[in-house]
């Protein structure tokens, strides 16, 4: 069975990257102990100074669809959003293996 795997781009208001890259990392670590998420990446880039790249990896879309409803996810959702000026769903993905993912 393949994993599923999101990559996105959140444009942010000026001067908010570093804020809603600190709201994406505390995602990312209200994560770390659900085993169907296999990996949050959260990345910027030195010539988009007002986008922020998250790549996730879920064993099943079921996962991640759960993942949007937890009360933690909702919390960072709602003191990121007035920060974010638009969202992109850049691909989704099926994951066949690599290094970092479980079998």
């Amino acid at each position: 069975m393949s994993k599923f795997g999101l990559y996105g781009k959140f444009i942010v208001r000026e001067g908010e990257r570093d804020n809603v890259v600190d709201i994406l990392l505390e995602a990312a670590e209200s994560m770390r102990n659900l085993e169907e998420c296999e990996i949050y990446l959260v990345s910027v880039s030195e010539d988009e100074l007002h986008t922020v790249y998250v790549h996730e990896v879920w064993s099943n879309e079921k996962a991640h669809q759960d993942s949007l409803t937890l009360e933690a996810t909702q919390t960072l959702i709602k003191r990121a959003k007035p920060m974010i000026t638009g969202m992109e769903r850049i691909n989704t993905l099926k994951i066949k293996g690599g290094k970092g993912v479980m079998n």
